[in-house]
């Protein structure tokens, strides 16, 4: 059992983050597919001389503290997470390929950019990019958001976003002493043009979840255009507490891939308190309430609806979190 620490970075990273005047690159799956397009220029940093970063450690409350370049399947795999907290370890495991899971990184998959491909085309200029617009709420938005928070109708990327968030995990920033709010992190920055609010030269250290609640179920669902390797067109990540009759004590129902941030569904958790199995379908119909589709995504609400009511289902037959060992 180890208890987590704090990071030393070796002394010439530690210069390099200090005086930091390009982007930090870990597996480099987003930033390399950037820059070959054109949208990303300039010096890179390095993260890979930081073996810090890729340890998972029990933290003095109990929880996990997951440092940044932990890869996607380490978290998919690690024991501890998988009793722990079933739900993230589930997302973990359901996105990307096995060849990405094993390259990208916790940190780089929560802080990638947007997938929208006016963003991705160097021959489109929007509001992501500096500019003003959204060319896809007039153009194509077959796979953008429902929920309209603007400008950017493009869903966040980061699977991993919404199963911290389910979890209330809070984020580490090297310098920082405090700890920030996972939805601070990965929320829409104070322009259009951020999909985080790390500020340039801050470096996400680690995630920390708090200690998992005993005996909770939870599940992760993503429903996609195809079998595998595939972008979700809704996702959803459920924990729930139930009492001897199964009825609901409390929940946490967090959508992504329908909005510009990951979102909690509060109309479902309203919905479910003290209902049992049964009453589920009739909370997931409250799913999309608030959403408003453009005209080629609509179908999109009735898909939540379906994420929601399977993910709802797979959680409370799912096994109970244990405690961290």
């Amino acid at each position: 059992m180890s208890v987590a620490s704090v990071v030393q970075f070796p002394e010439v990273l530690k210069k390099d983050l200090e005086h930091c005047t390009g982007t930090f690159r870990a597996g480099g799956t987003d930033l390399t597919e950037r820059r070959r397009r054109g949208l990303h220029h300039g010096p890179v940093v390095d993260l890979s001389r930081t073996p810090e970063l890729r340890e998972i450690e029990r933290t003095r409350s109990g929880g996990l503290r997951i440092g940044a370049l932990v890869t996607i399947a380490q978290l998919a795999t690690d024991p501890r997470i998988v009793a722990a907290y079933p739900g993230l370890a589930e997302a973990a495991a359901g996105l990307a390929t096995p060849q990405v899971r094993a390259r990208a990184t916790v940190g780089g998959n929560l802080l990638q950019e947007v997938r929208c491909w006016y963003f991705r085309s160097p021959e489109f200029t929007c509001a992501k990019k500096g500019g003003s617009g959204c060319p896809a709420r007039t153009g194509d938005h077959l796979y953008h958001a429902i929920f309209d928070l603007g400008p950017c109708i493009a869903p966040h990327p980061s699977t991993l976003a919404a199963a911290f968030l389910a979890f209330g995990a809070q984020v580490k920033v090297w310098g920082d002493d405090t700890l920030r709010s996972m939805r601070a992190v990965v929320g829409s920055g104070k322009t259009a043009s951020q999909t985080h609010t790390l500020a340039a030269g801050e470096l996400l250290e680690s995630i920390e979840l708090p200690k998992p609640v005993v005996g909770e179920r939870s599940a992760y669902v993503r429903t996609i255009a195809r079998s595998r390797a595939e972008w979700p067109l809704a996702e959803v990540v459920v924990r729930l507490e139930q009492d001897d009759e199964g009825k609901v004590v409390r929940s946490q129902v967090t959508a992504g891939a329908v909005a510009s941030v990951p979102i909690p569904l509060k109309a479902v958790m309203k919905a479910l308190a003290g209902k049992g199995p049964d009453d589920f379908a009739e909370a997931a119909a409250s799913a999309a309430a608030g959403s408003r589709p453009l005209d080629m995504n609509g179908y999109k609400k009735d898909l939540l609806v379906g994420t929601v009511l399977e993910a709802l289902e797979r959680a409370a037959a799912g096994t109970p979190a244990e405690r961290v060992r």
